[in-house]
């Protein structure tokens, strides 16, 4: 749960920040927000397995592809195709949150010192990464939150008495 909440607070702090250069509405930074769980819901194996789903539609299947580029994409139109208008402002906020997701996984250390192929299906590439942290540690969280939380009072204090 702390590896989701960090990317959601990522995304706000990230969104905050792109906010001071061009405004953007609070209801699109939910948005991004929305887009960063994206890649996590590949999770879904935790509650019913792969082997369940094949059966299930009776082909292959594995919910893993979620947490690619290429997941983050299909997945992000879905998510417009659900917004009654401006779909393709909320198909590049879904998308945008996905990324940022995508690029702080592409950091973490991983037990072969390989990412994961998020990259997928553009490259089968595992680019080597440089293990800054492991998303079961305590202390990214606390880095996230400490991120937002300077994000959110430089946005009140500093840029918004401007």
């Amino acid at each position: 749960m702390a590896d989701l909440l960090s990317h959601v607070l990522l995304a706000y702090a990230g969104c905050t920040v792109a906010g001071w250069y061009r405004p953007i509405p609070s209801r699109w930074t939910a948005v991004v927000m929305i887009g960063a769980i994206l890649p996590d819901l590949n999770r879904g194996t935790l509650l019913v397995g792969n082997g369940t789903l094949e059966a299930a539609l009776g082909m292959p299947f594995d919910l893993d592809g979620l947490a690619t580029l290429g997941g983050a994409i299909v997945l992000a139109g879905i998510g417009a195709m659900v917004v009654a208008d401006r779909h393709r402002r909320a198909f590049v906020a879904l998308l945008a949150g996905a990324l940022s997701h995508l690029l702080v996984d592409a950091v973490k250390a991983y037990a072969d010192g390989a990412a994961g192929m998020w990259l997928y299906p553009f490259a089968w590439v595992r680019h080597p990464t440089p293990s800054l942290y492991v998303s079961s540690d305590p202390a990214v969280l606390a880095v996230a939150i400490s991120i937002a939380v300077v994000v959110v009072a430089i946005d009140r204090y500093a840029v918004r008495t401007r």
